[in-house]
């Protein structure tokens, strides 16, 4: 039995290895609806530098890489999960309002310059290199700098 298990761990990391690193270059076209609208949407005049999938044995995730640097990463679903500029701000319009209110209210100088959402919480970077986490109901629940 021992033996057994031993061979059905080794299998299951060796498919997971094996699984892991299928990222392969897509176009824009060959990302799912809801990708494609937010890109029309929010950066209509924007040039693409690269777009990937990243597939592995249980999930597949899109990254977009713009010409004015912003980077956008979506779900399988074509909803996005994060939304980074290096120095602008992301598009204000994704940001809960809960969200711009506090930052607008505590940090009045400073942009957004990165959002990632999941089932969890909300992180915001900040321009001031603040980075901000808050729950679902937009509590802020920690502040790191």
């Amino acid at each position: 039995m021992k033996k057994f298990m031993l061979t059905v761990i080794v299998v299951f990391l060796t498919l997971n290895i094996a699984w892991a690193d299928a990222d392969r270059p897509i176009t824009i076209e060959q990302l799912p609806q809801k990708a494609q609208h937010f890109l029309k949407k929010y950066y209509p005049q924007v040039g693409l530098s690269f777009a990937k999938e990243d597939s592995d044995w249980m999930s597949k995730e899109y990254e977009v890489v713009l010409t004015n640097g912003a980077k956008i990463e979506f779900a399988a679903n074509g909803e996005w999960k994060s939304v980074e500029r290096k120095a602008d701000a992301v598009p204000a319009d994704i940001v809960p309002q809960q969200i711009k209110d506090y930052v607008k209210q505590n940090y009045p100088d400073a942009r957004i310059t990165k959002i990632d959402r999941d089932r969890r919480d909300y992180e915001v970077s900040l321009s001031n290199r603040l980075e901000l986490t808050f729950n679902k109901e937009f509590r802020l629940i920690e502040i790191d700098d």
